[in-house]
């Protein structure tokens, strides 16, 4: 889906830059937030076709509260007519904290729909973006 508009909401200005520079060479049009809060307006702004969304930022959970905002099935929520924007969740809590997360073990209670860890390998990234954003065409 060349030209998808990607939001990528991350606290890591270095993470931020790479996503950026890999996924506008790859012909996304790439948007950025730093926070969950600042993510949660931007989404409304751009109405994304994929978000990247990272899991520790201003605490250890925000990413987790941010998809739950985002998935929350009551139709009256802000957020309903983003449900089903695709959610790639970048996660260095493997490292740092001794846990993995599948989307084969972890979807019932994890709203997104891919995982991956940090440090990303680029040819992983755009795979799983290129897979994400054809299942939403």
């Amino acid at each position: 889906m060349e030209g998808a508009k990607i939001l990528v909401i991350d606290d890591d200005p270095d993470i931020v830059e790479v996503l950026k520079i890999t996924l506008e060479a790859n012909s996304y049009q790439v948007s950025a937030a730093n926070s969950g809060s600042e993510g949660l307006a931007k989404v409304k702004e751009i109405k994304p076709d994929l978000i990247i969304l990272d899991v520790m930022m201003d605490s250890i959970t925000e990413g987790f509260h941010v998809s739950y905002q985002l998935r929350n099935p009551d139709p009256r929520s802000e957020y309903a007519e983003y449900a089903k924007v695709p959610i790639l969740m970048l996660t260095g809590v493997g490292e740092k904290m001794r846990m993995k997360f599948s989307p084969e073990t972890d979807a019932e209670y994890l709203p997104v729909n891919d995982f991956m860890e940090k440090p990303i390998q680029t040819p992983m990234l755009l795979e799983k973006v290129r897979k994400l954003l054809k299942g939403r065409s």
